[in-house]
């Protein structure tokens, strides 16, 4: 049987497929990106059939379903694929295309497949990165507004650690009206004060972020 390589164009709803045989490239169609339709693509591949695909966001998920299927998945990096990112036309097809040239060229730079595991691992490791960038922004956003109401520092070094008496108030904040109308501060603040009181508790600095909403 003579070597065909395929190229694969991945889309979120489909995939666009090219053959290389015989210095050949042909049209193959489309496919839908979903395990069954994958599932039928993978079928009416032989063993010895090569695939490729750039590397996108269900790229893992199609890869492990050819796996097995064909003599090799080769998942392309995008940044190094000078044919398809410097083209003059860029279509579905003509990246299909290029992807089965340069992989029957053996001229198709890859990246590595991860297992299943190490795969899990990463999704947890970037999720746990995006959640920490967005606790700093929000700390940021907090000590921004405080800033910008010209609210007094915070006495102790770090307003959400533990001396700072981290998260938001327990007691109910004081409303804007109770503020302006010069009453006592002591509803607002964990420890009573007049309202003369030049430095306001960790609280009360909290009570001010929710009252005054930037």
């Amino acid at each position: 049987m003579t070597r065909r390589c395929f190229g694969l164009d991945v889309h979120r709803e489909f995939a666009q497929v090219a053959i290389w045989q015989d210095g050949v490239v042909r049209q193959a169609g489309r496919i839908a990106a979903t395990p069954e339709a994958l599932r039928v693509f993978a079928d009416s591949l032989a063993a010895s059939d090569e695939v490729a695909l750039e590397a996108t966001c269900n790229t893992h998920a199609i890869a492990r379903l050819l796996e097995g299927r064909v003599a090799r998945v080769v998942i392309s990096n995008p940044q190094k694929t000078r044919a398809i990112a410097e083209a003059k036309v860029k279509t579905d097809k003509v990246d299909a295309a290029v992807l089965a040239e340069l992989l029957a060229a053996d001229y198709l730079p890859g990246v590595w497949l991860a297992d299943d595991q190490t795969h899990a691992l990463r999704r947890q490791v970037a999720r746990r990165a995006h959640i920490v960038r967005q606790r700093t922004r929000l700390k940021n956003q907090v000590q921004a507004i405080l800033h910008r109401n010209l609210v007094p520092r915070c006495p102790a070094a770090d307003l959400f650690g533990l001396k700072g008496d981290g998260g938001w108030p327990r007691r109910t904040c004081r409303p804007m009206s109770a503020r302006r109308s010069g009453r006592c501060c002591a509803s607002w603040t964990s420890t009573p004060r007049s309202c003369g009181s030049s430095t306001p508790s960790s609280r009360a600095w909290r009570c001010a972020v929710m009252t005054r909403g930037g």
